[in-house]
């Protein structure tokens, strides 16, 4: 099926995307970590327009955007399915994804000490559990699906403290359930080393005035 290659940087919850996408369906493929501070002529090449990571190569041929390559690799391998077989679940879960994509991070900022702030991202999140999960272990039902792994940037800001603090029981339980699957536990970012390392950027970076 041709060589498959993911430059990508170990802080990016984007870029672990695409890792657990592979390794749910036992894709085996080339990783190339990328700094972004100081990008590299592979990564200014072949994504120009926004010069981010991930990039995807299958065959030598280049894809950028987390979920664009998601779809792509759900096209390409469609064993071990991260879509429902059935056409209206398939749409709603595109729906539940597109709505998670569309409020981004936001979702998730439940006490960053703005009221209005506050009462929406729980809101949303409330939405997320009663609409979209239910009484299922995942969004996908007994197994991991694409929504589950679009969710999963919970866990960069710091998901289950907040869900559990929150009584959002549901989507905890979900959260906790997901990070325990073997492809994910074994390659998910330490929270501690990541916000150290960003720290190390930040001071690094020059002042701006």
């Amino acid at each position: 099926m041709g060589e498959v290659k993911l430059v990508g940087t170990w802080v990016s919850p984007y870029t672990y995307r695409i890792k657990w996408a592979l390794k749910l369906k036992g894709i085996a493929f080339d990783y190339i970590e990328e700094d972004l501070c100081n990008k590299s002529a592979l990564l200014l090449q072949y994504n120009p327009i926004h010069k981010k990571v991930p990039v995807f190569f299958h065959g030598g041929k280049p894809i950028c955007e987390s979920m664009v390559i998601i779809e792509y690799i759900e096209e390409i391998w469609p064993h071990n399915p991260l879509l429902p077989t059935d056409p209206y679940e398939r749409a709603m879960l595109r729906f539940w994804i597109k709505y998670a994509e569309d409020k981004g991070p936001s979702m998730w900022m439940v006490g960053e000490g703005q009221h209005k702030a506050d009462q929406n991202s729980l809101e949303m999140l409330k939405i997320i559990e009663e609409k979209a999960l239910g009484d299922k272990k995942f969004f996908g039902g007994d197994n991991i699906s694409m929504l589950d792994i679009v969710l999963g940037l919970g866990h960069w800001l710091g998901g289950e403290k907040l869900l559990e603090a929150h009584k959002l029981h549901r989507l905890h339980v979900w959260l906790k359930n997901f990070k325990q699957v073997p492809v994910i536990k074994e390659d998910l970012p330490d929270l501690d080393a990541m916000l150290a390392y960003l720290r190390r950027q930040r001071e690094m970076s020059p002042a701006t005035h």
